[in-house]
């Protein structure tokens, strides 16, 4: 909202690279270390110290393999690729800060909602309530194939999937455990009391799930929800799911446009508009002077791998750009089915004449968002352009090469945005810590707001109480 400080998130994976190609190139450049959980346990520590609100961990259970038909090319430039899961790395992370939370992605369509509701009410009673979860209904043929699917599910049925993967969750989560079932009664020889404790009976078309949740009910209850789908029926599914939601755009005005179909899916489905939290990716590249950030821009595009660029592009879009002459005109993308694709991931004006090369070079730093390069001024004045005429609550701040982008954003940038009221002053030692819902719409609001589909079961299981 405007006039509001952003809430500011790093973006990774647990990988060697995430978006950027070639960052891996980079002499000052850590991502080799993904393996190592100190390195996860510094950088958190970092971004408490900083005063981030959190880390925001993508990931994916397929690999780019469309470029010339096989994942080589990934494989060469580290393209989100190897890749370890990003859930293990939490508690390490938790453990040594107080006040940092999580959002990490994770898959439904391939994961039994009863196990997936276990895995993020562990990690929420872990963390204090600092977790959230990116929802995602997989896009990658090579995941579908790995666990044993001849194809991945077509596009809108993955999104019906989901309404009722998220009805089982909601069951799991708000309705199976009533407030204060765990009595510990130590004469009475009672842990849990039974009565308090429900099976959800969950029976529909692609799940039956009778019994009653694994897990006591933790900090949040129900993890805060983050969505990205950019469809109209992902828009859809955030309207009436999701409390944040990622965008990528190349410029202010079309994350304008985003911002505002985002909206207005909320309201369509009887939420505040507000109730939803919009979350841009961008890249910063910055330094005490305009053209010392120009020169480490340069730098970073030294180091990018056509190949691996193409190789992503390749993953994320379905098309494969290999046989095609780097600087030949790609006269097809003048159609309508892919005109929308090169709107997302160009960096300029999509009528222009693309090559793969052009697609190669504006996707290669920052990958799906926008770049902003410049000295403290330069950046704190183009952030602002996106929080006042795009609308968005926050950023997420990925890289040219890590950890060092976000170390220059701390030492460079964050003191700008905060004596311009565009970033919050990180919180004193002696203040309580804040759930990462509480985060997003302020102290006392641990649980679903009003509104949203996970309070319905909440109240549904309060009234079957009461009576």
């Amino acid at each position: 909202m405007k006039d509001q400080p952003l809430s500011l998130f790093a973006f990774d994976t647990n990988s060697p690279a995430h978006l950027t190609a070639g960052s891996w190139r980079h002499e000052a450049d850590q991502g080799h270390r993904y393996k190592d959980l100190s390195y996860w346990k510094d950088l958190a520590r970092m971004l408490e110290t900083a005063g981030f609100d959190g880390i925001f961990l993508a990931d994916t259970i397929g690999y780019h393999d469309v470029y010339e038909g096989r994942p080589d090319a990934a494989l060469r430039d580290a393209a989100q690729f190897p890749v370890n899961d990003p859930m293990l790395l939490i508690s390490g992370m938790a453990a040594v800060t107080e006040r940092l939370t999580f959002g990490v992605t994770s898959s439904l369509t391939y994961e039994p909602p009863y196990l997936m509701a276990r895995r993020f009410s562990t990690l929420d009673h872990l963390t204090g309530g600092r977790v959230g979860w990116n929802i995602v209904t997989s896009y990658s043929e090579s995941a579908a194939r790995n666990v044993g699917m001849s194809q991945q599910l077509e596009h809108d049925e993955r999104y019906e999937l989901a309404e009722e993967y998220m009805e089982v969750l909601y069951k799991l989560w708000e309705q199976s455990w009533e407030p204060g079932a765990v009595v510990r009664d130590q004469k009475g020889a009672t842990f849990v009391d039974p009565a308090r404790v429900h099976p959800i009976e969950h029976s529909g078309k692609y799940f039956t799930v009778p019994g009653i949740h694994l897990c006591e009910p933790s900090p949040q209850r129900t993890p805060v929800l983050f969505q990205a789908g950019s469809s109209p029926r992902g828009m859809a599914f955030a309207g009436r799911h999701a409390e944040a939601v990622f965008i990528n755009a190349v410029s202010v005005e079309q994350a304008r446009r985003s911002v505002e179909k985002i909206r207005q899916a909320a309201v369509e489905n009887g939420r505040d508009p507000y109730d939803i939290k919009v979350v841009v990716l961008l890249t910063v590249i910055v330094a005490p002077t305009d053209a010392e950030a120009e020169a480490l821009h340069q730098q970073a595009r030294a180091n990018v791998s056509v190949e691996g660029a193409l190789a992503r592009f390749a993953g994320w879009t379905g098309i494969d750009l290999s046989a095609a002459d780097l600087d030949a005109p790609l006269q097809h993308v003048k159609t309508r089915g892919v005109q929308s694709i090169v709107d997302m991931f160009s960096k300029a004006d999509p009528d222009r004449e693309w090559t793969p090369r052009a697609v190669a070079e504006f996707l290669g730093i920052g990958g799906t968002g926008s770049t902003i390069v410049g000295s403290p001024g330069t950046v704190a004045a183009e952030i602002r352009r996106w929080r006042d005429e795009a609308d968005v609550d926050g950023i997420n701040l990925s890289y040219a090469t890590k950890p060092d982008s976000w170390k220059r954003f701390i030492e460079h940038a964050l003191p700008e945005l905060r004596r311009q009221g565009l970033a919050a002053e990180a919180p004193e030692s002696t203040d309580a810590p804040l759930t990462l819902r509480e985060k997003l719409y302020g102290p006392g609001h641990q649980y679903t707001l009003p509104g949203h589909p996970a309070t319905g079961h909440r109240a549904g299981a309060a009234v079957a109480i009461a009576s």
